[in-house]
């Protein structure tokens, strides 16, 4: 293992040439500051109402990586007071699916630091978030000597098609997708990398009926108290050191979880499908995006009798989809 995490970090250091810097102001970050890093494609839709949520958690400092937008998205991240924007136009597949970049964007500015690392279509969920701010979270998972926190991966959607109604700029996407499955997840443990493996939800429902093993992962480890001696493995699913990936309890206890909620399924889902199945330069040949760009020809209406309607973290807890663990 240690071999591997030493192989990722040359890897990272050597993709550091696929990054040019369009607008940094990483002199701006301070010692105590949380950052949340991400790679993007086309997002300028959804990224005014990110950067607000992420804002109003309490992130301090952005870090993007553009991957050859062409929809203002880069010059929209460069007026941006608190975001620093690097732009690659290399190959998004052969950087690891965009791990190499943040990799390299992580060692050089995020050690020391807590940081999230999210996509544009992900919003954390933790304990007491609606009253707390992120800085409360990693104080104290600081005074338990944590060094990373796990989530999972919560699909959300509308009760009728995707494409029934539209998602505009800035919009909260949650206005839409409001509903998610309480339940039909699958759980089993990565024994090389110590992790665990969810799978399920609405996009197995759909997408994967006829092969549940191929639907999307659902575990990730969006925040850490980055070392420059870490990295991530397969996009936030795992990390090295393998210690890191331990963020629940073998014993049958509670430790403490969040969630990330994922606004994937709304109206924008058909465009970027069909973009990404051309590109060809995500996972299994884009296999994923491939099944979205045909099930969402039969418009699929991914609300069920079993579906609930969501509220607040609160209820991810009673549902057993996070824990507040021993945090009062």
């Amino acid at each position: 293992m240690r071999l591997r995490r030493k192989r990722r970090i040359f890897r990272c250091v050597r993709k550091r040439r696929d990054l040019t810097a369009v607008s940094t102001k990483t002199q701006n970050i301070e010692r105590r500051d949380v950052l949340l890093t991400s790679v993007v494609r086309n997002e300028k839709i959804r990224l005014p109402f990110f950067l607000e949520y992420y804002r109003r958690l309490g992130v301090n400092h952005f870090l993007f990586v553009d991957n050859g937008s062409d929809d203002g998205t880069g010059a929209f991240l460069a007026d941006q007071p608190d975001v620093s924007v690097w732009r690659a136009d290399a190959s998004y597949k052969r950087a690891t699916f965009g791990i190499d970049w943040s990799n390299y964007l992580l060692r050089k500015y995020a050690h020391g630091h807590w940081v999230l690392t999210v996509d544009p279509d992900e919003f954390f969920i933790y304990p007491f978030c609606d009253t707390r701010p992120v800085r409360a979270l990693t104080d104290w998972l600081d005074s338990c000597a944590v060094r990373s926190f796990g989530t999972m991966l919560i699909d959300m959607y509308p009760r009728g098609p995707v494409e029934a109604e539209p998602y505009t700029e800035g919009q909260d996407p949650f206005e839409i997708a409001r509903w998610f499955d309480s339940g039909n997840y699958m759980i089993t443990k990565n024994h090389d990398y110590g992790n665990l493996w969810i799978q399920g939800g609405p996009r197995a429902r759909v997408f994967f009926r006829d092969n549940p093993s191929k639907a999307p992962a659902l575990n990730k480890i969006p925040l850490v108290k980055w070392d420059r001696r870490y990295v991530y493995v397969s996009s936030t699913h795992s990390l090295l050191p393998r210690g890191l990936n331990q963020v629940y309890d073998e014993w049958g206890g509670e430790k403490t979880s969040g969630a990330l909620l994922h606004a994937k399924l709304i109206d924008t889902l058909g465009d970027k499908a069909r973009e990404e199945m051309e590109r060809g330069q995500h996972y299994r040949r884009s296999g994923e995006y491939r099944a979205y760009a045909q099930g969402l020809d039969d418009q699929p209406v991914f609300w069920c009798d079993w579906s609930e309607k969501y509220i607040n973290w609160r209820q991810l807890e009673i549902l057993g989809l996070m824990s507040k663990g021993n945090w009062a």
